[in-house]
């Protein structure tokens, strides 16, 4: 009898404990929300993250605006607002390179210098907001064209040029798979990356954006990726549709392993953000739609 309560009390004690350290663990993991998925007043989408204890984000649009069209006062001011709320920017998401391959003609080279301009413009504001990291992307073309393969090399090429720009800076780029991209499917993703080598040149992986392309973007599209150039991720669920496509839904809800893919990413050393960006829409708004998928998603990090 004194030996059990003697255990007894010893679980007693150690059962708190061990809550904090399993709580601990799970804190490791840099959680954040696409702000303007929230709200795109700063302080609205800051105050929802603090209400889920959330320390990161990742902007995109803030204040009506895309964040590198925002005068530098306003970087600024969202600056102030994200050290006074404890937020830090995980990744200043960026329109760059997501547009048609301009092409080598003189007006092709004014739309190039227009996202060379652009690139500045990032680089400063993210300096601004304490972060290396821009997401960018391979170029696009429209909805039901087949891409150019003949257009790789050129854009292999831009893409190393603008590695070597952002580097002499100290900033990584971090490009992003997307739907009409030159770059949207795991095997394009991991074409770039055999061809732009530069050490801060990387991924922003959606897995989500991938399985558009109607391959199993996880396991089978993340083994053909290097973790180790993969410096952010995008969270978010999907369901496919008779028709084939892809429509985007609540966390839980579709068919996206996320518990797998973040274990996965963790066992392979990842240490960077994970970014809910849900896409998916509610009838009661984005916020409604963020906080009925990152309140399921932490649920799905519990079992990581």
């Amino acid at each position: 009898m004194t030996l059990s309560r003697r255990h007894l009390l010893l679980g007693a004690t150690l059962a708190p404990l061990t809550g904090r350290l399993s709580a601990l663990e799970l804190s490791k993991i840099r959680l954040g929300v696409t702000t303007d998925e929230i709200d795109e007043d700063a302080l609205t989408a800051v105050k929802f993250l603090r209400e889920f204890n959330l320390g990161w984000a990742e902007v995109r649009n803030v204040w009506g605006k895309y964040n590198t069209e925002q005068p530098m006062d306003k970087i600024q001011e969202l600056r102030k607002i994200f050290d006074e709320n404890h937020i830090r920017l995980s990744i200043l998401g960026t329109g760059f390179f997501k547009v048609p391959l301009p092409p080598e003609t003189p007006e092709g080279n004014k739309a190039l210098d227009k996202q060379w301009q652009l690139l500045d413009r990032a680089m400063e504001r993210a300096k601004i907001m304490g972060t290396d990291q821009l997401r960018v992307f391979g170029f696009t073309y429209k909805n039901g064209e087949t891409p150019g393969k003949a257009n790789y090399p050129r854009i292999y090429e831009l893409l190393q040029q603008a590695s070597k720009i952002a580097g002499a800076k100290g900033i990584r780029l971090a490009m992003e798979n997307v739907n009409t991209s030159y770059v949207w499917s795991s095997k394009e993703t991991a074409d770039v990356l055999k061809h732009v080598e530069d050490d801060n040149f990387g991924l922003t992986w959606d897995p989500n954006n991938a399985a558009q392309t109607g391959e199993k973007s996880y396991p089978d599209g993340y083994k053909r990726l290097d973790a180790a150039r993969i410096f952010h991720v995008h969270l978010r669920d999907f369901k496919k549709m008779p028709d084939g496509k892809v429509d985007w839904c609540a966390v839980g809800d579709g068919e996206m392993d996320n518990v797998g893919q973040i274990r996965s990413l963790l066992k392979d050393g990842y240490k960077g953000a994970f970014t809910l960006e849900t896409h998916y829409k509610s009838p009661q708004g984005k916020a409604h739609a963020s906080r009925t998928s990152l309140t399921a998603l932490l649920k799905v990090i519990e079992k990581v």
